[in-house]
């Protein structure tokens, strides 16, 4: 099957493999599940006021639809999509409810929404690392009115697909047109799902992720979560927890679908950081010495080939080739892959400082003094280096910290070579 494919082709495929693994790693490592349980809980402290709403509502629409015919499709339209009867049934919605406790009810959402999106953002900020923080008022309010909203945007999406669909009946416009009404309010309600999504991927994280990456991962993550909302309603039966746990089943299914959702959801999240990690992760282990993540034997498999790299960043030089000149602004660094590099003060025809042999990064000192490249730097023999933008070496940095170490012991060498160089 490799002969066939072509060398762009097996690069992406090697890409995607290298995503899935450091994917898996960054998962493990910061502990998502726990994370998944937390936003579980505190999804669940927030449901439970907006049923007592949810049902406040039906109230007054059973009012209205004892004279309105749109008030009966609504009505009907709430049993079916919320499952009313059902919730009732497990004991999730009381018979009756006094409109007193509504004022508890709308206290305790505030304060368990605060809870569910504190959640969030303590997730997000493992997942999407940042030295910056949020303004002290933001991140007092915007939990406080987060959460309402979303779930009004959500109740008032599906009740106005419902009515929709109820709507369209064969009976009433024709079997064609009832399946295009149908497909469309599908659409919608998934395209509303995808902007929820794409915002707190997009909004949540203290550095935003690239835009492109986070429209496709954001879609990805709806569609999975619709597959396992899908999967769970077909394969386990809520009946099963209500003869396990009693009373309480209807809780305890709720409670595992809404964690197994926050799984994929913050899975997905993980993903969207490894983007902008699998570079960095392929390039670390090419640093001798640098003690980079060895991972499982899956993931050295995914990161055994480094062919992609250098289609990237690579560039093959012969003998007496400049890489750089004294004096040049520039702020991209080198790793010497193979071959000799030497380094002359005052050019080419200058002072030898030194030699740098392969395996070894140069040109660093350039982007971390923010100066003017401090030496010319020539091939001696036919060299092959890796081009690596400033942020690469920012993410490389933070990315291994012995490899951090090996760049600063190099910069210090580097400056006690200019400093002899002078010094003569």
């Amino acid at each position: 099957m490799k002969a066939y494919l072509s060398p762009a082709r097996r690069d992406r495929l090697d890409w995607i493999a290298q995503l899935a693994a450091t994917t898996w790693r960054l998962f493990s490592k910061n502990e998502l599940l726990n994370h998944a349980a937390a936003v579980s809980l505190y999804f669940l402290l927030s449901t439970a006021p907006l049923v007592l709403l949810l049902l406040y509502a039906t109230r007054l629409v059973e009012q209205w639809a004892e004279g309105s015919v749109v008030g009966t499709i609504l009505l009907a339209a709430l049993h079916e999509q919320f499952h009313l009867d059902a919730l009732r049934g497990f004991g999730l919605l009381p018979a009756k409810a006094r409109l007193a406790a509504s004022g508890i009810g709308i206290l305790a959402l505030l304060i368990a929404s605060r809870g569910l999106v504190n959640a969030l953002q303590s997730a997000f900020r493992v997942i999407f690392p940042a030295e910056a923080r949020r303004r002290f008022v933001v991140s007092w309010i915007s939990p406080l009115l987060i959460v309402p909203l979303a779930f009004m945007l959500v109740a008032l999406s599906v009740a106005a697909r419902e009515i929709v669909e109820f709507l369209a009946q064969p009976s009433l416009i024709g079997a064609w047109r009832a399946d295009i009404l149908r497909i469309a309010s599908g659409l919608v309600g998934l395209l509303m799902v995808w902007g929820l999504v794409f915002l707190a991927y997009w909004r949540l994280p203290l550095r935003r992720p690239p835009l492109r990456p986070t429209f496709a991962i954001s879609l990805l993550a709806t569609l999975s979560i619709y597959g396992l909302g899908w999967a769970f309603g077909h394969f386990v039966e809520a009946k099963q927890y209500r003869a396990l746990y009693g009373s309480l089943g209807g809780v305890v299914f709720v409670l595992i679908g809404v964690y197994l959702v926050s799984i994929a959801f913050f899975a997905w999240a993980q993903c969207l950081h490894a983007v902008t990690q699998v570079d960095v992760a392929a390039l670390a282990r090419l640093f001798p010495g640098s003690e980079a993540p060895n991972g499982s034997r899956l993931e050295k498999l995914a990161f055994a080939r480094d062919h992609r790299l250098f289609e990237k960043y690579g560039q093959t030089l012969p003998a007496g080739s400049v890489l750089l000149r004294e004096g040049d602004t520039g702020e991209s660094s080198y790793y010497l892959h193979s071959g000799r590099v030497a380094l002359y003060k005052g050019g080419i025809d200058g002072k030898r400082l030194g030699q740098i042999e392969q395996g070894e990064l140069f040109g660093e000192m350039a982007y971390l003094l923010k100066e003017p490249r401090t030496a010319t730097v020539v091939a001696e023999t036919d060299i092959t280096v890796l081009a690596l933008p400033p942020q690469i070496l920012e993410e490389l940095m933070r990315y291994s910290a012995p490899l951090s170490r090996r760049i600063v012991g190099s910069l210090c060498q580097r400056l006690k070579l200019m400093n002899q160089a002078t010094g003569d």
